[in-house]
């Protein structure tokens, strides 16, 4: 088959071991992004599309202006996908979605957001780098309450990275996240507002849905101490539009570690979330590792072989066939 990787855009998978998986394809891989009829024209002879996570929407005009399509192949939940377009076209859609596995990779980034935050290691490196040695003094961890936001399998890591440090945890969340909290263990907030309030550091692990869409307000963001710390590395839209510029310079929370933005990839240095002073920032990397990435395009290139010898898996919308 003719095979297309979309937005590889470290040029890393054509070094993983998983990409052998693909030997018998025509294989080609675009290591930038496009949209629109751009990305129609790249794609005009592709018959698989191997979608790169959530960086590009498959829509209805895209799937339009694509006959030749047979597949999309990607990994985990799809809001990014059209699925009912690609019924209607008649284009398979197979996204597995991984066992209650955690994802390592983007714990270990949310914990040395928290370091870095608290050390304030952007501002030191830089300092050292310049040749002007020490920027100010930093905080210690230890003792420190961290508010987990989502009681997940990413969560859980975190907690656990915690304890290690010896740094208590308060959790919230929904109703059935905070009762298999308290079953495990753990310390549930009294209330949502004390749950910010008593926080030194939030940290946000929860997935982006229509429900969670916006969950955190304004009115959460302001019950936040000076000094605080909000986290998040799982999704921008769990913070409500505009709430955590406002809050920033409101000055509660006093700084803000993130890893994912509104829009993405951003490369604007004058967007006021990014080049805010209360926020450091990295550029959704959670994921971003080879052992995650050989982990997952493992799954979304085996979708492909399977599709090409007519057994396929993992399919959304089998009805296509």
């Amino acid at each position: 088959m003719k095979v297309h990787i979309l937005d590889d855009w470290s040029n890393t998978l054509r070094h993983l071991p998983c990409f052998d998986r693909l030997k018998g394809h025509e294989v080609t891989v675009w290591t930038d992004h496009v949209e629109g009829p751009a990305l129609a024209e790249r794609l005009k002879e592709a018959e698989a599309v191997c979608l790169f996570r959530e960086r590009t929407r498959v829509t209805a005009d895209l799937l339009e202006a694509l006959p030749g399509l047979k597949l999309i192949s990607g990994r985990g939940a799809w809001p990014h996908v059209d699925v009912s377009a690609c019924t209607a076209r008649g284009v398979a859609f197979a996204s597995m979605k991984p066992a209650e596995v955690p994802n390592h990779a983007a714990a270990e980034l949310t914990w040395a957001l928290i370091l870095a935050a608290l050390r304030g290691l952007p501002e030191q490196m830089a300092s050292a780098k310049a040749g002007q040695w020490q920027a100010g003094v930093g905080r210690t961890l230890q003792g420190k309450t961290i508010g987990i936001y989502g009681h997940g399998r990413i969560g859980r890591l975190i907690a656990g990275y915690a304890a290690a440090f010896g740094a208590r945890v308060i959790w919230w969340g929904s109703e059935a996240g905070r009762a298999r909290a308290a079953a495990e263990g753990g310390e549930v907030a009294a209330s949502r507002e004390a749950f910010f309030a008593g926080s030194d550091i939030v940290t946000l692990h929860l997935r982006l849905t229509p429900d969670t869409k916006g969950i955190i307000t304004a009115a959460d963001l302001a019950l936040m101490q000076p000094r605080s710390i909000l986290v998040n590395t799982a999704r921008a839209g769990l913070i409500a539009p505009g709430a955590l510029r406002a809050a920033l310079d409101a000055g509660r929370p006093g700084l803000a570690a993130l890893d994912v933005f509104d829009e993405e990839p951003l490369t604007d240095t004058g967007d006021p979330v990014l080049s805010h002073p209360r926020v450091i920032a990295t550029p959704h990397i959670g994921f971003v590792t080879e052992e995650e990435f050989d982990l997952q395009f493992a799954d979304v290139f085996d979708q492909v072989n399977a599709f090409a010898a007519g057994k396929p898996v993992h399919l959304v919308n089998p009805e296509v066939l």
